[in-house]
């Protein structure tokens, strides 16, 4: 549901408070063996029943921590909904688009069974936001799915290049950044596995200055863009200058552990199945409000919390 008052979009962080936030309810059809999802390339068959208890249960703990909640496959027309209700992937809506500052730019799918989520997503992100919603910015992408992406501040972009996201798609967005006021983009290729399919499932921001991240990323190095040329760095050396701490962990479950979400400065929202000690044991993570919710179901997709989530207002810090 649209707001009243008309919201302006607005991230520099993963970490400050959220205030307004896009979700899309998940498919009408079930998945209902192994072979089919293993074919749709999923971890598991999905029974869409549970799959919404899963889904209502992360709308309206957001709900109750204050957040708007902008579910788009209410807003769809319907013949749009008669083709959207059959998409299997649609929850998973942080690939679809990204906030950076003032702006939103769109992303392009990686497969091309995703890519009627894209356009029904983007025409309606033009129609709420046409002057912050920059839609000719993926005219010469060959992919970018925003999973592969985390805003670390106001100056600093972290971008994967791995299986679904291109090198090409960065080149072709680096000056709009530049432009939004961002002055570095670090950039990663990491391995093309299901298991490190975007960004977001090997690392995150866990608090305003520290990153958890499994500890084989730290052998990557990151190709720096700048206004000015362009140098490569370390993980651990580009993410100290820009104010982080990293909490390398070697056992973890992709998923549930590293895919969550930042509701506000104190407060992590996690899945049921993540190792809340693993969290918490850390000296910046133990006073933290940690809000477990069951998403066992949804994560069958292949995603987490992060993943159903698509910030569109995060107040500054």
């Amino acid at each position: 549901m649209l707001p009243t008052k008309p919201i302006q979009p607005s991230c520099t962080s993963e970490h400050g408070e959220l205030e307004a936030v896009l979700l899309c309810s998940p498919s009408v059809l079930d998945v209902p063996d192994l072979q089919t999802a293993e074919d749709v390339q999923w971890n598991a068959p999905v029974d869409q029943a549970k799959a919404h208890e899963s889904f209502a249960s992360v709308r309206d703990t957001l709900r109750a921590e204050g957040v708007h909640i902008i579910d788009y496959s209410t807003e769809l027309t319907e013949e749009e909904s008669q083709l959207s209700r059959q998409l299997i992937n649609r929850f998973f809506v942080r690939d679809l688009a990204c906030v950076f500052g003032e702006i939103i730019l769109p992303g392009e799918p990686g497969i091309s069974m995703r890519r009627p989520e894209y356009i029904h997503a983007h025409r309606l992100l033009e129609t709420w936001f046409p002057k912050q919603f920059h839609i000719t910015a993926n005219n010469n992408m060959p992919a970018l799915e925003f999973g592969d992406c985390l805003v670390l501040n106001q100056d600093a972009v972290w971008i994967n290049v791995g299986l679904r996201s291109n090198i090409t798609s960065v080149d072709v967005i680096k000056d709009t950044l530049f432009q939004a006021g961002f002055s570095e983009i670090g950039i990663i290729d990491l391995p093309r596995r299901p298991d490190t399919l975007h960004l977001d499932m090997n690392c995150n921001v866990a608090h305003e200055d520290l990153i958890l991240s499994k500890s084989y990323v730290r052998y990557f190095p990151l190709h720096v863009l700048t206004r000015s040329g362009a140098r490569y760095e370390m993980p651990e050396q580009f993410l100290k200058r820009h104010g982080f701490e990293v909490y390398w962990i070697k056992d973890c479950k992709t998923v549930p552990d590293i895919n969550f979400l930042n509701v506000n400065p104190e407060t992590l929202l996690i899945s049921k199945d993540a190792h809340k000690q693993m969290l918490t044991r850390h000296d910046k993570l133990h006073k933290k409000n940690i809000i477990e919710v069951d998403v066992t179901e949804l994560e069958k997709g292949g995603g987490g919390i992060r993943c159903m989530t698509l910030p569109l207002v995060r107040k500054a810090t």
